[in-house]
């Protein structure tokens, strides 16, 4: 089976980012007998500066106190859940042309899709520059810049690697309870010991985590299915190679789920439910251009 450009671009992507950041330092520091290295509340700027990296000390630090301060007055998830909802706002605002652009390919997606169906196994210049001329139209009818999309993931990729440090690193975090369950503790052993609260937030945070992918795919569809009835045609199937790719995604980030500790289900369910948000504010924007461009023509 041939793997569309948008996968192949969206895997390429996903490796060199990875790349960059394990180079700039992000792996966790550990102590003399292999334990993760906590960061307590007396644990300075400088210190961590001095003994770790640039991106410790600059982006995973100041999280982790965020969380060890809060914590003790708001709960161990009322902490996670501010601290998300203020990364990802402070994200979007700093972002928000290049999330605007990149839910505007998502929609564009079943378009693109019906592109590459069309010119597919035609390897001849003419039809590459058709294909490349009709893409380009797309783009230029909708006022999208495919390269701008990729702003969002570069800014992206480090702070939720950042985030996920901080969560796994802040002492107050690993030794805090949250109803009896100590949320260092993976899933997978709290079931296998009978505390049956953890498969509650595993099986949370497969829900959120599913509606995350699926709502746009869904917003994607139902915007396709508006524009084909406006011209009385068609709309264009869903691509099987980009569900394969979320279905892979869901189960890769599942099994995670079972072995990393429960305050990471706990952050990635918040994490999950702030993208939802981000997605209907944003689809939101979009309809509201729309409108406006659609009464001045």
């Amino acid at each position: 089976m041939k793997i569309n450009s948008s996968v192949k671009k969206a895997m390429i992507l996903s490796v060199l980012l990875l790349v960059v950041v394990t180079a700039a330092g992000c792996r966790y520091p550990t102590n003399a007998d292999g334990t993760i290295k906590l960061i307590y509340p007396e644990t300075t700027f400088k210190e961590t500066m001095e003994s770790e990296s640039w991106f410790n000390a600059i982006l995973v630090w100041p999280m982790a106190q965020f969380l060890n301060k809060i914590t003790p007055k708001i709960s161990v998830i009322g902490a996670l859940a501010v601290l998300t909802v203020l990364v990802n706002g402070v994200l979007l605002l700093v972002t928000l042309k290049s999330t605007i652009a990149q839910q505007q390919m998502q929609l564009l997606q079943p378009e693109l899709d019906k592109i590459n169906r069309k010119y597919e196994g035609r390897t001849d210049q003419a039809s590459k520059n058709k294909q490349a001329m009709e893409m380009s139209a797309l783009y230029k009818k909708y006022n999208v810049n495919p390269f701008s999309t990729l702003v969002v993931s570069f800014i992206q990729f480090p702070i939720v690697i950042a985030m996920y440090q901080a969560v796994q690193r802040a002492s107050l975090v690993k030794t805090t309870e949250f109803l009896g369950m100590n949320l260092n503790t993976t899933p997978m052993n709290g079931i296998r010991a009978g505390q049956w609260g953890y498969l509650v937030i595993f099986i949370i945070m497969g829900v959120c985590q599913y509606f995350s992918m699926m709502i746009p795919q869904k917003l994607a569809r139902k915007k396709a299915e508006e524009e084909a009835a406006r011209h009385h045609k068609k709309a264009p199937e869903q691509n099987s190679q980009s569900q394969m790719m979320q279905y892979y995604m869901m189960a890769m980030i599942m099994v995670f789920g079972l072995m990393w500790p429960a305050a990471m289900s706990v952050y990635w369910t918040i994490y999950s439910l702030v993208n939802i948000a981000k997605t209907f504010i944003v689809q939101k924007i979009i309809n509201d251009r729309q409108q406006k461009e659609g009464k001045k023509a």
